[in-house]
């Protein structure tokens, strides 16, 4: 804590601006001297930011797209350029000899086979989050990466962030003592936050391969709003735990070291989204931490809520025996709850010195502290490509592996279990599998 305390010091005066995050120290910046070209497979809202933002790096190009609907393939070559390879078979992208790597941004249910046949394919995968749709999904995932010896990189895109790794820093420090209790809150309060995306007038059985979308699922006659607004839907998506709670364990994780929770729980309901949707609007989990050799036992809490008049905010927050972090993907505020005198020897000397009484009032450190990305910083989503690109070309570790990841989406998708089951859930973090 004296060396936190130290650390503080130089905001405690009056009209100081918050202290900056330094850039990255993590080098996520990769030569650029060898080309990379890519393909996307499912071109919709996230995989086009996806591909957006790995295309803002040096010497990566897009070679191909994928996509079952018409207009979404269109919108590719108009984005991107007429040379694109168009396709709604991923299979035929895989069999390119001119791919280096894949992203994948399609609905949650395909994103274990064509992780898989990608890898097998010789091809590296940048597969969004959550890595599985399911539980018993995760290990076939992880077995083919490791038989594969390609990079996959899982999109959650936080673990890059500033903010997560100074807070992953300031844990490691002392600043806040042990942790005894986290919570997080994702709240949303719009249309596109409550995943009724927009449902294309030619959105048809001659535009959409529908047949295709379900082939590895059940069997229904076609439904625009199951392939268009497929996150509300079971089949396809994992609901509010499997889109935004994954973003909370992964950041949680990479603070903290965790291996994860050994207890789920959750609790939600239809609130106000009753169009037909199969997945909760408000969910509550609770989880509970063991010790282990990374950090000592605790509770965590995450709320999701798509009903929040407010408008909500988004944040982690970490609370250990001696003060908190407020954890952003831009900005970490720390508070403590005791005060500290400052530990300054040039201080200490001069009182010594004055020949101080010992009840003189001392200066002191603030109780809180924030901590900000300088300017020009170009965000986590941007770093977290880089970390891709930089693997593929170096050979080294992503920041979220596959194993990684796993161990963020099965608190996740347990949460979901627990909510449809109406249980407890028993986990077992070190080996990955139910209890």
């Amino acid at each position: 804590m004296a060396g936190a305390a130290s650390a503080m010091v130089p905001v405690a005066f009056a009209g100081e601006e918050p202290k900056a995050i330094s850039q990255m120290k993590r080098n996520f910046e990769s030569p650029a001297d060898k080309e990379l070209n890519i393909a996307l497979i499912g071109a919709g809202i996230m995989g086009s930011q996806d591909m957006n933002t790995a295309l803002q790096h040096d010497n990566v190009s897009i070679v191909a797209v994928c996509d079952l609907y018409d207009g979404r393939l269109d919108s590719a070559k108009e984005k991107w350029g007429q040379h694109l390879f168009l396709t709604k078979d991923y299979k035929e992208i895989l069999k390119r000899k001119d791919i280096d790597a894949v992203l994948i941004g399609t609905p949650d249910h395909w994103h274990k086979q064509i992780s898989i046949d990608a890898m097998n394919a010789g091809k590296h995968v940048y597969c969004e989050k959550p890595m599985v749709h399911s539980v018993d999904e995760g290990k076939d995932v992880i077995d083919a990466w490791k038989k594969s010896g390609k990079v996959m990189m899982v999109g959650s895109q936080g673990i890059s962030s500033l903010g997560n790794e100074k807070a992953k820093e300031l844990l490691a420090e002392g600043a806040i003592g042990d942790i005894n209790y986290a919570e997080g809150f994702w709240a949303r309060h719009s249309p596109e936050g409550a995943w009724q995306y927009n449902v294309p007038e030619d959105g048809n059985t001659k535009t959409v391969d529908w047949e295709r979308y379900i082939s590895n699922t059940t069997d229904r006659p076609f439904d625009p709003l199951r392939f268009f607004r497929w996150r509300n839907y079971l089949d396809y998506g994992t609901g509010m735990s499997g889109d935004l709670f994954v973003h909370l364990f992964t950041s949680l994780h990479f603070i903290t070291n965790s291996l994860g929770p050994d207890k789920v729980s959750a609790m939600g309901g239809l609130r106000y989204w009753k169009d037909g949707r199969e997945v909760p609007d408000v969910l509550l989990g609770m989880f509970q931490y063991p010790d282990s050799q990374q950090h000592p036992g605790f509770n965590l809490s995450l709320r999701c809520n798509f009903v929040d008049g407010t408008s909500g905010s988004t944040y982690l927050k970490i609370v250990g025996s001696k003060g908190s972090m407020d954890v952003k993907w831009d900005e970490v505020v720390v508070k403590t709850n005791q005060k500290v005198s400052s530990n300054d020897p040039f201080m200490e000397a001069q009182a010594k010195m004055r020949g101080d009484a010992p009840d003189r009032k001392k200066i002191l450190p603030p109780n809180e502290m924030v901590y900000k990305v300088e300017p020009g910083y170009k965000g986590a989503h941007y770093d977290h490509f880089g970390n891709f690109f930089r693997a593929i070309r170096e050979n080294v570790e992503v920041v979220e592996n596959p194993i990684f990841a796993f161990r963020a989406a099965a608190p996740a998708l347990l949460c979901n279990d627990s909510y449809f089951q109406d249980k407890f859930i028993k986990w077992d973090p070190v080996n990955m599998k139910l209890v």
